[in-house]
């Protein structure tokens, strides 16, 4: 599939980003952190392929893991994104991209310390924190932490 170009930005629209996106796939993670960073399930697009963040004047990082850092605005305080410490892959906040049409919500990792009062209709791809854990152990993926 070819990949296609897409635009997120912070709520004030001081922090943007541009990432080439193959897949319009939505992944939602369960996890504490990200449940409390988020204030709900964090709902993500992968990019791993040229991101570009402009307004880093503006840029928020915290270093939630030893693997991963969370980048947030400091004017408005909008969650944006997810990425690896290396900077090679990035989970960009589906809320932030500007047009999602395209969009599928195809899986859920940390399905386990989901609580029991939501729940999302889609038929998803569904894996525990240890199988994603695992999963990431075995080089197949990034975790989120």
């Amino acid at each position: 599939m070819a990949m296609k170009r897409l635009q997120a930005k912070c709520l004030c629209g001081g922090v943007r980003i541009d990432a080439d996106i193959a897949e319009q796939e939505v992944g939602v993670c369960h996890c504490d952190i990200c449940r409390r960073w988020a204030g709900g399930p964090f709902t993500a697009v992968e990019a791993s392929e040229n991101v570009v963040v402009a307004g880093t004047d503006l840029l928020g990082i915290y270093g939630s893991s030893e693997w991963g850092e969370r980048g947030f605005c400091n004017a408005c305080g909008s969650t944006l994104f997810w990425r690896s410490k290396d900077a090679a892959h990035y989970a960009i906040s589906a809320m932030a991209f500007d047009d999602l049409t395209e969009a599928v919500l195809t899986k859920e990792i940390f399905i386990d310390s989901k609580p029991d009062w939501y729940s999302f209709a889609e038929q998803t791809t569904k894996m525990t924190g240890a199988e994603f854990l695992a999963q990431f152990a075995s080089g197949e993926d990034k975790p989120n932490g």
